[in-house]
């Protein structure tokens, strides 16, 4: 093996990426497994809520549907357990609708909605003279954008016992492509290991509307560029990123670009650094 293919199966199994979740009963299973998960976290937590942000992307919507079915099945076996699915627009979300129709699949058991507008302009105004061209400064409240709807989200938490879940997954972990502390934190997240592509088709398979499980994926933090694409953040395709990932044909420009920002955005995926 080169050392981009070693270093490729290290990262591979780093992430916990699964490559054989190609026909319909093997995804079955796993989603089996997934929503065998949520419960068992749940449950072992002492805690009674699940909590999560929905954005209206393929992502929020396939794990608010697995956590609404984890508590369906953890109150039949008699458990009390409620859904909270969290609306986290910063005023008025250009592409509401999408959000609007995640809902309306996922049916949770309860929707909060928190316009972040307020906190988020009132941090920003405490760094208004520091000097920073405006491509850095429309970067930075991005992340504040991203880290208040986490603070939202806990918050919610505390109030209804509940653990708060996150929606990343493999093909954004070896891109590095979350905030820190914002999007990146939570107490459970269901869809590691997963690639784009596993993701919407699991989205598929739970029924998604064709509309989301297609959507173009967006962070949809910056100003400057709103609704920006994931892809031209990365310089990269999911589907050059998903075949790196499952082993499949790349080029080898493209295996050391993901390898760089895998190695670039470390920091991300570990506990802080100690003496």
């Amino acid at each position: 093996m080169t050392t981009a293919s070693t270093r490729a199966a290290a990262i591979r199994s780093a992430l916990q990426v699964n490559p054989n979740l190609k026909g319909v009963t093997e995804l079955k299973l796993e989603i089996e497994r997934r929503v065998d998960f949520i419960k068992d976290t749940l449950r072992r937590s002492g805690m009674r809520a699940l909590v999560l942000g929905i954005s209206g992307g393929v992502d929020s919507t396939t794990a608010g549907r697995l956590c609404q079915l984890a508590v369906e099945s953890l109150r039949q076996e008699g458990y009390e357990a409620t859904f909270y699915a969290m609306r986290l627009p910063y005023g008025v979300q250009f592409d509401e609708h999408d959000a609007q129709a995640a809902l309306d699949f996922i049916k949770p058991d309860q929707i909060r909605t928190v316009d972040i507008k307020g906190s988020v302009d009132a941090m920003m105004t405490y760094f208004a003279d520091e000097p920073a061209e405006a491509a850095k400064r429309d970067f930075a409240k991005g992340n504040v954008k991203a880290r208040t709807r986490m603070v939202a989200q806990y918050t919610l938490a505390n109030f209804v016992n509940g653990l708060v879940v996150g929606t990343d997954h493999a093909a954004e972990a070896v891109m590095g492509f979350f905030t820190k502390f914002g999007d990146g934190a939570c107490d459970l997240a269901p869809l590691t290991g997963l690639v784009k592509s596993q993701v919407r088709r699991i989205a598929a398979e739970l029924g998604a509307p064709a509309g989301l499980v297609g959507k173009i994926p967006t962070a949809d933090l910056e100003e400057l560029q709103p609704g920006k694409p994931d892809e031209d953040a990365y310089g990269l395709s999911y589907e050059q990123i998903d075949a790196f990932l499952l082993g499949g044909a790349i080029d080898d420009e493209t295996a050391r670009k993901i390898i760089e920002r895998y190695d670039m955005t470390a920091h991300k995926r570990q506990l802080p650094l100690a003496p």
